[in-house]
């Protein structure tokens, strides 16, 4: 049986997540993982970020399209939360605003820092980047 879809979100009744589903006119060449926060928060990252792709929202979260992978590296501060191929708990998603460019993503570095301030949490990058003990030519 197919999944059945509702306001731009897939259920997958096998393990209750629902995966967020990007209009099929913006391109998702780089694939699709989703960041969400608490909806308590939702408003106020939304109109901090420069530029935000898919947004979407239900009574207890927002979730932003970003590219897969986005979390390479890095640990979003709690409460936010990471969904590997946007695809996230609950039912009742939709899609909130949708970009005026054909990209679907939010940059995710811009949002991890916003969501890193909205939490008093401070920005934890991985040793190799730019960190002490790299070697210099």
């Amino acid at each position: 049986m197919a999944p059945l879809r509702s306001r731009g979100v897939r259920h997958d009744h096998a393990d209750h997540l629902s995966r967020l589903d990007v209009p099929a006119a913006l391109h998702t060449d780089l694939g699709c993982d989703a960041v969400g926060v608490p909806a308590r928060h939702g408003f106020r990252l939304l109109v901090r970020m420069p530029s935000a792709g898919c947004v979407f929202a239900d009574s207890a979260w927002w979730w932003w399209i970003v590219p897969a992978g986005s979390d390479l590296d890095l640990t979003w501060p709690l409460p936010s939360h990471y969904a590997r191929g946007a695809r996230v708990p609950g039912a009742g998603t939709r899609l909130i605003r949708r970009p005026a460019g054909p990209s679907p993503y939010t940059p995710p570095i811009p949002l991890y820092l916003m969501a890193c301030q909205l939490t008093g949490t401070a920005p934890r990058w991985p040793a190799e980047v730019g960190g002490p003990g790299r070697d210099t030519v």
